[in-house]
């Protein structure tokens, strides 16, 4: 059965969560049997910033994509599947992706927000019709997602990776997307254990320059040091470069607060508010009050409703903890 060969490869989601494909497929399972009914998602929202592998394997492995789906489909014996595409995909691959599916239950369905609609619980509203908010879990979507059933939701690369676990043909690998100052961006396929600074190496992307990386996204991702190379990549599998001498810190953080602000849904207080007296601190001329920025971040972290608000807080923190600050 493909769930045993699942937690047999040691396969993890890889939308970021990094959790075991295998329990969540067969949490799905057992909660079908209950209610009778289930259903499949591929999340292809991919808002963050600075990733942007799932839309490489959307144009060079789309028929592994559906097969993966499909074996979903059968596994569970689910209704249909529905792939949820952010605005820009759904006119890229319409078309390519129909084609394939053919009379398969499977629905393309169109991004309704931003960025917080790649997180599973907003997605689900959103497929619904509803206000692109996050839910409260418990319960989560293996137990009542779309429409109140069961709800398996998967990633791009997941799915993909699914399909290859099926035929025999996965390597545990796992595909990286590297941007910044670089010589050679692009999506290149690696072990998934490999470190940071030999696929900087083994890229061509190792800079001469003194240098950090944000890993895991172009704004949720955590920042490392020269120091910290010898760890793998971990959440959505981006490597951002920054000339540690060019770029100024605040800047940088202006930069995410900036997203943020514009992709907050504005449903808790913490992330609403929080992101707000951030953006306010960092637009002003004044030297940053770091107690208070550093409490308003720890508020962020851990109060705030969803990812979004936690993201702020991971990733600011871990600037501030490795880089000197700049007026």
């Amino acid at each position: 059965m493909i769930i045993e060969k699942l937690k047999e490869s040691g396969l993890k989601g890889r939308s970021g969560s990094c959790f075991p494909t295998w329990v969540k497929w067969e949490a799905v399972l057992k909660a079908k049997k209950k209610v009778g009914k289930c259903f499949v998602v591929c999340n292809a929202a991919e808002g963050e910033p600075a990733v942007f592998k799932d839309k490489y394997l959307l144009e060079t492995y789309p028929e592994e994509i559906i097969n993966g789906i499909k074996i979903a489909i059968e596994t569970l014996d689910a209704e249909k599947a529905f792939i949820y595409l952010r605005n820009s995909y759904f006119k890229k691959f319409k078309k390519t992706l129909e084609k394939i599916i053919g009379n398969d239950p499977i629905e393309l369905f169109a991004e309704t927000g931003g960025y917080l609609c790649g997180e599973e619980t907003t997605l689900m509203e959103s497929v619904v019709g509803n206000r692109n908010e996050p839910r409260i879990r418990p319960p989560f979507p293996t137990e009542a997602g779309l429409f109140g059933f069961p709800t398996l939701i998967n990633n791009v690369e997941t799915f993909y990776s699914v399909s290859k676990i099926e035929k025999g043909q996965y390597s545990r690998t796992r595909f990286y997307c590297i941007s910044g100052k670089v010589k050679n961006p692009g999506v290149f396929e690696f072990p998934e254990d490999m470190p940071i600074g030999e696929i900087l190496e083994q890229t061509n992307n190792a800079p001469l320059f003194k240098y950090f990386v944000q890993v895991g996204g172009g704004a949720s991702g955590g920042i490392m040091i020269l120091e910290e190379l010898f760890n793998p990549v971990e959440g959505a599998a981006s490597i951002v470069v920054y000339d540690q001498v060019e770029t100024n810190p605040r800047d940088l953080m202006r930069k995410w607060i900036n997203f943020y602000y514009n992709q907050n849904c504005g449903k808790c207080v913490p992330c609403r508010e929080g992101v707000y007296r951030l953006k306010e601190m960092l637009d002003s001329e004044e030297s940053l009050n770091l107690p208070l920025v550093r409490a308003v971040l720890n508020v962020l972290g851990q109060f705030s409703f969803c990812p979004l608000g936690k993201g702020v807080a991971f990733s600011m923190k871990s600037l501030l903890e490795r880089v000197e600050l700049k007026k």
